[in-house]
C-alpha cells in the first residue's frame, strides 16, 4: 500500500461507546493519514455521554460522532474502506455485509465501557480504560511501515494488534 489517505470503519454493537471512540481517536491521532468512521450492528441511538465527555476533557474532536447502522459503508457510494475493525466481541461473531473493495479486517476486542454498573465515576474509569487500549492501539496501527508491508503481512500486522494487552 502507498502513502495515501486510509479510510477505517470501526465496528461495534451499539455504536455509542469504543466505536466512537476509536473513531475520534484515528481521525486525530492519524493526522490526515487516515479517515475513521464508526458503526454499529444494532446502533444505541446515541452516543454514550460518557464517551463524549472524555473525548472532549482529553480535545479529541467530537463533531459528527453519531450512532449509526454499519449498512451505511456497504452502499456503493460509501467512502471505500480499506481496513475494518471490530472493537467488540459480539459484533466479531456476527455476520457482517459484504464490503465493496474487500478491505482488511481485524478484532480488536475492548470490553464495553457502557455495560458496567456503578457510580459515575466507575463508568468514568471504564471509559478511560476503553480509551487507554484504542489509544495504544491506534498509536501500533498509524506506526506501521505500509509503504513496505504487502497487503499479507499488514492484515497480519494488524490483527495482531488486536492480540495486544
Amino acid at each position: 500500500m502507498d502513502e495515501s489517505t486510509y479510510n477505517v470503519l470501526f465496528l461495534c454493537t451499539g455504536n455509542s461507546a469504543r466505536s466512537i471512540l476509536a473513531e475520534s481517536l484515528l481521525n486525530q491521532m492519524g493526522r490526515g493519514r487516515f479517515r475513521a468512521f464508526s458503526a454499529g450492528s444494532h446502533p444505541a441511538g446515541q452516543v454514550n455521554p460518557f464517551a463524549l465527555e472524555l473525548l472532549q476533557k482529553n480535545r479529541f474532536p467530537t463533531d459528527g460522532l453519531r450512532s449509526k447502522p454499519w449498512d451505511e459503508f456497504a452502499h456503493p457510494d460509501a467512502p471505500r474502506l480499506d481496513f475494518v475493525i471490530t472493537v467488540c466481541d459480539r459484533a466479531a461473531g456476527e455476520v457482517c455485509p459484504v464490503w465493496p473493495g474487500q478491505p482488511m479486517t481485524a478484532h480488536w476486542g475492548i470490553p464495553d465501557p457502557a455495560a458496567v454498573n456503578g457510580s459515575d465515576d466507575e463508568k468514568r474509569r471504564a471509559f478511560v480504560l476503553a480509551m487507554e487500549q484504542l489509544q495504544r492501539r491506534i498509536s501500533m496501527f498509524i506506526n506501521l511501515p505500509f509503504a513496505t508491508l504487502d497487503g499479507m503481512k499488514l492484515e497480519h500486522a494488524v490483527r495482531e494488534i488486536g492480540r495486544t494487552a
